[in-house]
């Protein structure tokens, strides 16, 4: 009498049904794990502006009306703007990131890709959400609303 020797072909497609199914999961969270990473580069880039809109302030306006290219940052999947006017007594200073821009069109993820995230840098140094485009599910937590 022969021993079987392998699998058989139903214990092999079980196996490629499981790793079918397992994979249907971890590809969509995979790609909302890299939109929240690339999301939060446009926090980063805003909290380096602070001390450009601190500079800037004893103007009394939020961005530079000299040198208007310092009012204009750009990361690998975003490019961040302060907006041009006198800082509001209870929102600051206002910067809009925006992904996909500049350089970082071909980088960024594309469920994330032209959207922007608009920020309230306030008198503080704290940055607030202040809305945009940017689905709520990709906005860093650390962001809190209005």
């Amino acid at each position: 009498m022969n021993a079987q020797k392998g699998f058989t072909l139903i214990e092999l497609m079980i196996v490629v049904a499981i790793i079918g199914i397992l994979a249907a999961i971890a590809i969509p969270a995979y790609n909302d794990y890299i939109a929240r990473s690339q999301a939060s580069e446009g926090v980063s880039l805003t909290d380096g502006l602070k001390v450009t809109i601190a500079d800037n302030l004893q103007s009394n306006n939020c961005a530079d009306t000299v040198n208007t290219a310092n009012n204009t940052v750009t990361g690998k999947y975003s490019q961040v703007v302060i907006t041009t006017g006198a800082p509001s007594a209870t929102t600051g200073c206002t910067v809009t990131a925006t992904y996909g821009s500049g350089s970082a069109g071909t980088s960024v993820a594309g469920n994330l890709n032209t959207k922007t995230l608009i920020m309230n840098v306030l008198s503080n140094g704290t940055i607030k959400q202040n809305g945009g485009t940017i689905d709520a599910k990709y906005v860093p937590k650390a962001l809190s609303l209005n």
